[in-house]
């Protein structure tokens, strides 16, 4: 947990950057829970639970990086823990400190723990679920070795007696933590349920009860009944994931490399079926989301590595495993060092990742830099100023940083985006905004570098490109973090 803490602690404001991403999450977690509530009947109810978390969080400690980021930086910390004990109890001390260490230095979560959006809490939850999963699934495998070796009439008599207490008592509160942590995590990102086909599939290779399967399909029914829901109302607003490809070979790549490492350390974890184990858990928890969510790509581009990060929780219980072999192989010729071994490992792939993981520690690991553009506008302006936005979604930066943008004036917005329940507001029509524009002496254009966006192509913004061109020129220009700053006088 304290590594954990650690690295995501380590450059967390990434030089006071924030990208577009999380400006949608600055700038609706400042409105009231009203206004929050009015934006998801139009746009992003799969992430109104988070944004109504944040709100609360911005309303208690301020807007400002650190309240943005450190919620994920503490969730992959529990989800550290989570690997950990998952993969000590299942495989040795070595497997879950090898695993837990590693989980952190992924280039997957390193992003994403210090990424203001939902995922790493994803992760948390599935790492807990997981874990209350292989806490019901280890005392079953107990309570039947107990009862092997005894006489019939002691034996019929210490599991009815066992498992009343334990009906009673500890199961039912684990199926009800179970069915929680699936129901928030799936109130986050309802692509989260990926994760029940992976632990049904433990349940399949662990060879488990009846009575284990029957709880839990009801806790994982329960669960996906109180999201419902959200799935048919998000289904409303499929134009928000419009803007991701269909699937293409070459992004077949990473998945195929995540699960060629997870298979190679299955093989060195040398399970059996029907064994409880660091591969009856790890890999459907690598695998199964991965695959699930490429097969719903199929019928409608959703695939996002992010969607299914919780997988990176599998992935790192292999690599604990595979450390673990490592280990039990060294130690017959080497007793001493093999208790090296694994800090020794986690050692040299932090030196091997550093560059790596300076990088994403820079503003320049996203594609956008908001409040750094909101930096430019106020050096730039002037009184009397007016300001555009092309495309409109690059309003952003003054939803996030109001302040540097005081003085200035908005000729395109006709309603304001908490007025009208929306991420960018509402415009005028381009005969109002040609007409705005033509009546102003100097005007700040705030768009993307080239490669830093779609091109604005939307009636609005060709409006706004053809005025510019043909009755102001540029004076100054601001360029950089992914977007531009122009400043136009009236010619």
């Amino acid at each position: 947990m304290v590594w954990t803490l650690v690295l995501g602690l380590w450059g967390m404001s990434r030089q006071n950057s924030v990208w577009r991403d999380e400006a949608a999450t600055w700038q609706v977690a400042r409105r009231s829970a009203a206004e929050i509530w009015h934006l998801l009947g139009q746009v992003d109810v799969v992430h109104g639970f988070y944004y109504l978390l944040m709100h609360g969080l911005f309303e208690r400690f301020g807007p400002g990086t650190t309240t943005l980021r450190l919620p994920s930086v503490l969730a992959m910390a529990v989800a550290a823990v989570c690997v950990t004990v998952v993969g000590r109890r299942l495989a040795g001390v070595w497997a879950g400190l090898g695993g837990g260490l590693g989980f952190g230095l992924l280039p997957a979560v390193q992003f994403q723990m210090q990424e203001g959006r939902p995922y790493a809490l994803i992760a948390a939850g599935a790492g807990i679920s997981t874990l209350v999963l292989v806490t019901v699934l280890q005392r079953e495998g107990e309570g039947e070795a107990e009862g092997e070796g005894e006489e019939e009439g002691e034996r019929d008599g210490r599991r009815e007696w066992g498992s009343e207490r334990w009906g009673r008592g500890g199961r039912g509160a684990h199926w009800v933590a179970y069915g929680s942590a699936v129901l928030v995590c799936a109130l986050l990102n309802w692509l989260s349920l990926l994760i029940l086909p992976a632990h049904a599939a433990t349940l399949l290779w662990t060879r488990a009860s009846r009575a284990t399967w029957v709880r839990w399909g009801g806790a994982s029914a329960v669960a996906t009944a109180g999201v419902l829901p959200l799935i048919l109302f998000s289904r409303r607003q499929s134009g928000q994931v419009s803007w991701i490809p269909p699937l293409t070979w070459h992004m077949l790549i990473g998945p195929a490399v995540l699960l060629a490492i997870g298979a190679l350390g299955a093989v060195l974890d040398r399970s059996r079926a029907g064994r409880l184990s660091v591969t009856a858990v790890g890999l459907p928890l690598l695998a199964v989301p991965q695959l699930g969510l490429l097969g719903l790509s199929l019928v409608h581009p959703l695939f996002l590595e992010r969607y299914v990060l919780f997988g990176m929780l599998g992935l790192a219980l292999l690599v604990g495993a595979a450390l673990d072999a490592a280990v039990r192989g060294v130690r017959p010729r080497f007793p001493r060092a093999a208790s090296w071994f694994v800090p020794v490992v986690v050692a040299v792939a932090v030196v091997a990742l550093l560059p790596h993981s300076l990088a994403k520690r820079s503003p320049a690991s996203r594609i956008d830099d908001v409040l750094a553009t909101a930096v430019d506008v106020r050096r730039l302006k002037q009184p009397g100023d007016a300001v555009l936005f092309a495309p409109s979604a690059r309003r952003d930066t003054a939803l996030v940083s109001p302040d540097d943008f005081a003085g200035l004036r908005d000729i395109a917005l006709a309603r304001s985006p908490a007025e009208s329940g929306t991420l960018k507001g509402v415009e005028s029509d381009a005969a109002r905004i040609r007409a705005a524009m033509l009546a102003e002496r100097r005007i700040l254009l705030v768009t993307d570098t080239p490669g830093a966006g779609r091109s604005p192509s939307g009636v609005r913004d060709r409006v706004k490109a053809a005025v510019l061109e043909e009755h102001f020129t540029v004076v100054a220009e601001e360029r950089g973090h992914g977007r531009r700053v122009l400043v136009y006088e009236r010619r």
